[in-house]
């Protein structure tokens, strides 16, 4: 059985060319950051959990609720195969419950704050709002996009960023954890403007803090899936 079950429904993604140095110490023992045409990205991340199940069962009042995180890429070689995965230097959620699960079970970097979104569609466009409150200041990531999705194309940097399907835990510096996400392909929408308003610094750390200047390198919305979680395991080396 699937640790956990859910739709993932319209994630916003920011991504930003980042030095891989910055990131060195939350790379997982047994793992190398993934580069993409010699590039190495950070993402912002946000979406919505809908009818979320935990060990097949639905929870009462954390079935649907708000996420944003950061993440960047890496992979792993197991058996001789290349496992592309994701590793999140913080994900935030607007359940305590659910930070709880999550750090104790999945040693994850999770953080309750107080969270809201926004779905739009209308004639000409639709629109995409999140936004999570920390020290009384409002951080957001809004995006208008096309009507109609699109495939993602193979090799394209949109399947870079969608298509990796572990995740990666550093534990310590000798123990990591592995977990299996698993959902069909997704197409995403044309995004034709974006708003990004996010203290990186005072969430992320000292760090991060240059994002907050930056351009994003792309900005995507993916229009989301069905997925489940599976079991996580420790990697041996």
């Amino acid at each position: 059985m699937s640790f956990l079950k859910a739709e993932w429904g319209k994630l916003a993604l920011a991504n930003y060319e980042t030095d891989p140095g910055i990131l060195k110490r939350y790379v997982p023992q047994g793992t190398e950051i993934d580069l993409w045409n010699n590039t190495c990205y950070v993402s912002l991340v946000g979406f919505m959990f809908v009818n979320t199940r935990l060990l097949g069962l639905p929870i009462p009042f954390h079935r649907n609720f708000e996420e944003v995180n950061l993440r960047f890429y890496v992979r792993h070689k197991q058996k001789g195969e290349w496992r592309r995965g994701v590793v999140f230097i913080k994900e935030i959620v607007p359940k305590h419950a659910i930070t709880v699960v999550a750090n104790t079970i999945y040693k994850e970097h999770y953080q309750t704050m107080r969270m809201s979104h926004e779905w739009q569609e209308l004639k000409k466009y639709r629109s995409v709002w999140y936004a999570w409150e920390y020290q009384n200041k409002v951080n957001s990531l809004m995006i208008k996009a096309d009507l109609l999705p699109h495939e993602i194309a193979a090799g394209s940097e949109e399947e870079f960023i969608t298509e990796h399907y572990w995740g990666y835990t550093k534990v310590n510096n000798h123990s990591t954890m592995e977990y299996e996400v698993r959902h069909p392909r997704w197409n995403a929408y044309k995004v034709n403007e974006y708003e990004i308003n996010v203290d990186f610094r005072t969430i992320y750390g000292e760090e991060f803090v240059e994002l907050s200047r930056a351009t994003p390198k792309s900005v995507m919305l993916a229009e989301g899936s069905e997925i489940s979680v599976e079991k996580k395991r420790k990697v041996e080396f």
